[in-house]
């Protein structure tokens, strides 16, 4: 299966994860709209939308930068509308763009609890919703959200208790999606990676160099992401999958490529409930913060 003349709108998507799905789809020839921030470089960050399209048309695909705070009802419809016009239609919405602080309540201003939600619950739910009508008519609709399985444990809430709203804000609508618009054909599925993924944000807030040592790169979530996506969306949809248990169902029984690094047992993710961690083989150190 392929994604070949596929149109993606992909929110964020400059770096990380989201870059590293744009580009596992360009490969097959897909167009893909990144729907980002980032215009000029960052200091500390890499990439921008055009950094992130170069990449994109150097893969094999059609790439559209477009600069687009996901907060703002008319910059959302501006994007998908200029994809609309660019590509014909949308046929995959996925929801990547992410806001992250893992402080307690009395730490937490309201400043950065808004970001969270504004960006992680209210974004995924904006874009769904401007990009829903033209899934309608395309022939294998999808949306995927970067999101975790709702595991509902007081565990995963105690340390950072906005941040686990906001994120969980996106699975929810993952939970409502999927039934609200099985009639239609739409998938709406969450993907979330087993380990810690060697990001921008792992060496910048969650441990640095020695969390990016027992992390696996982003292609592990792109190869994953690609096998949802290239499924029949009929038959697949309302599910919260993990990204090696997806790779193992298609038959991929070495992970070592996705981390080459990698000395001794890698990273578990938060908010992997623990039934998943059972089901794979792969040894992991459960002691990022949660």
């Amino acid at each position: 299966m392929s994604l070949k003349g596929k149109t993606i709108f992909i929110s964020g998507g400059s770096r990380g994860i989201g870059l590293a799905i744009a580009l596992r789809a360009a490969q097959d020839g897909a167009n893909v709209t990144i729907a980002a921030k980032t215009a000029e470089p960052h200091p500390k960050l890499p990439g921008t939308i055009y950094t992130a399209a170069e990449e994109i048309e150097a893969a094999g695909g059609q790439a559209l930068p477009v600069l687009c705070d996901i907060r703002e009802e008319a910059q959302v419809a501006a994007a998908v509308e200029k994809t609309v016009e660019r590509f014909g239609g949308i046929d995959i919405c996925i929801n990547n763009a992410s806001a992250i602080q893992l402080t307690g309540t009395l730490e937490t201003d309201m400043k950065r609890y808004d970001l969270m939600n504004g960006i992680n619950a209210r974004g995924t739910f904006l874009v769904s919703k401007t990009c829903i009508p033209h899934l309608k008519k395309a022939q294998n609709p999808h949306i995927l959200n970067l999101s975790p399985p709702l595991d509902m444990a007081a565990k995963w809430f105690k340390n950072h208790v906005a941040y686990t709203m906001a994120k969980f804000g996106m699975s929810m609508c993952t939970l409502g999606m999927s039934a609200e618009f099985a009639k239609d054909g739409i998938a709406v599925n969450s993907l979330w990676p087993l380990t810690a993924i060697d990001t921008a944000a792992v060496r910048n807030l969650l441990g640095g160099e020695a969390v990016a040592s027992m992390s696996r790169l982003p292609t592990i979530m792109a190869d994953a992401a690609h096998a949802i996506l290239t499924r029949p969306s009929r038959d697949c949809t309302g599910n919260f999958f993990i990204d090696e248990l997806v790779l193992r169902e298609e038959g991929v029984t070495d992970f070592s490529a996705y981390a080459p690094g990698a000395k001794g047992p890698l990273a578990g993710d938060f908010f992997v409930p623990d039934e998943a961690f059972a089901k794979s083989p792969t040894k992991v150190a459960r002691a990022l913060p949660g």
